[in-house]
């Protein structure tokens, strides 16, 4: 089962200065960070703030290559996270046929801010590295321990980095919205 999501934000962590980029549960209160390079957290970010460039982008012109060839991007799915490693899918219609492309998930967000088409990430990936804002204090924790039930030591292990990263965030602002 898959779930819709929107991109709550772009960020860099003040500990490692990462850029992560925020999905939000279209209609709930839980967060997927996916770590991401500078390039495409560039290109989302420019495209988000509507900042237009003198030359296409690399995913402008993939946006340009699929229109051009008869294709219409559909949607995005963050499809899987195996081994510290996030998976996505390009599901596209060019000629008649139903394509899935395998992508990585921040070329994927950078193409689909572009196409303006709706996000989804898979449930099993939500559970695995999804968090939640704490309702009292407003700061996001990863979700415990019901979440991380069926994972083995080692996977929690390594998912624990999330954790950590989640927790470094400065997020005062991040439910503005809900205020």
């Amino acid at each position: 089962m898959s779930v819709e999501m929107t991109i709550e934000s772009v960020r860099v962590s003040m500990m490692n200065y990462q850029r992560v980029v925020i999905l939000k549960e279209k209609d709930a209160e839980r967060y997927l960070p996916i770590w991401i390079g500078p390039s495409e957290a560039e290109a989302i970010a420019l495209q988000l703030q509507e900042v237009q460039v003198a030359r296409p982008l690399t995913h402008d012109l993939l946006k340009s290559v699929i229109t051009a060839l008869g294709g219409a991007v559909q949607s995005i799915l963050v499809s899987d996270l195996n081994d510290d490693t996030y998976y996505a899918r390009i599901l596209l219609t060019a000629n008649g046929a139903n394509l899935e492309i395998d992508s990585r998930p921040s070329d994927a967000l950078a193409l689909a801010v572009r196409v303006k088409v709706p996000i989804f990430a898979e449930e099993s990936v939500l559970e695995k590295a999804g968090v939640i804002l704490d309702p009292e204090t407003g700061k996001l924790q990863a979700k415990q321990p019901e979440a991380t039930a069926n994972l083995s030591e080692e996977e929690r292990r390594r998912l624990s980095a999330f954790s950590d990263f989640v927790n470094s965030l400065d997020l005062d602002d991040f439910d503005k919205k809900n205020r």
